[in-house]
């Protein structure tokens, strides 16, 4: 898209996520991303209820009445967004595209993140990594990666998690909030890459689908593309045998993913793209705090 036309829905997609950050998630956002530990703030005089295990005693000793320490959440995080971009995301038959949402959804969480002055980077992946931003924070730096997201050109098509996980586990040393994006439409088995990337960092994720992608319509012929692949076929979507075939590939396909991210320990959130993706969002970060 030219330039005038990304400007404006950079703009379009900041005016709607802030808002949602600001007054939707960040209590929600705070609760469900902990930060690393807590650090010591200051030293107050013993009040009723206070703790006798954090009562400082070098400074009771100096004033001759109790005075405890007190500590804070050691805050700062840095939050990485490894998102798909293979060809799947342009598709877009009911609701919104993929890729729409996932750049809203993105966008939501990158603001609420530099709203509690955290760090954001992301990892573009394909079949392959397609783009590093290293995180930093700040406005202009949120607005450059919606940009990317609205506006990225991948070289390749395809999807592989799994190098994806490989690649930033690498990159990454320092323990971060992840959040992998993608419609999880992968042939390739990314259950041990899970397994060391959430071993080392702390890993939500996020699964945008289309309502054609997990059932077909009863419309007769109809001719289908593998955007990753680029092959196209006729099928009878009237032929019952053929509905239930594929509904039962999406289904053993869910099976398995929830079943990778679950024994992880990784929470996750599944949405449609002719959902509110609000309300998901809202319902997997009041679990982790509740947590």
């Amino acid at each position: 898209m030219d330039a005038k036309e990304l400007i404006k829905k950079v703009r379009k997609i900041e005016i709607k996520t802030r808002g949602l950050s600001n007054n939707v998630f960040a209590g929600e956002y705070h609760s469900a991303f902990k930060g690393r530990g807590m650090t010591f703030s200051e030293v107050r005089e013993y009040q009723y209820g206070d703790d006798i295990r954090d009562i400082d005693w070098n400074v009771t000793a100096r004033h001759n009445r109790p005075y405890v320490k007190v500590y804070e959440e050691e805050r700062e995080l840095t939050v990485m967004l490894l998102v798909d971009v293979s060809a799947s995301r342009l598709f877009g038959a009911v609701g919104m595209e993929k890729r729409e949402m996932i750049a809203e959804i993105s966008a939501t969480i990158a603001f609420s993140a530099i709203h509690n002055n955290d760090k954001v980077g992301v990892i573009f992946f394909s079949d392959k990594i397609e783009k590093f931003i290293p995180p930093k924070k700040g406005r202009k730096h949120i607005l450059f990666i919606i940009s990317q997201l609205l506006d990225f050109e991948p070289e390749s098509k395809g999807t592989d998690i799994a190098t994806a996980l490989t690649f930033f586990a690498d990159a990454l040393k320092k323990r971060c909030t992840t959040v992998l994006i993608s419609d999880f439409i992968d042939a390739h088995d990314y259950a041990r890459p899970l397994t060391i990337a959430s071993g080392k960092h702390d890993m939500i994720a996020v699964q945008v689908y289309d309502k054609r992608d997990s059932q077909l319509p009863n419309v007769g012929l109809m001719r289908v593309s593998d955007l990753e692949r680029g092959k196209e076929c006729w099928i009878d979507t009237s032929d019952s045998a053929t509905r239930q075939t594929y509904n039962k590939w999406w289904y053993d396909r869910q099976k398995k993913m929830l079943e990778v991210l679950g024994r992880n320990g990784v929470d996750v959130a599944s949405i449609s793209t002719d959902e509110d993706y609000v309300k998901s969002l809202m319902g997997l970060f009041k679990r982790r705090g509740v947590r």
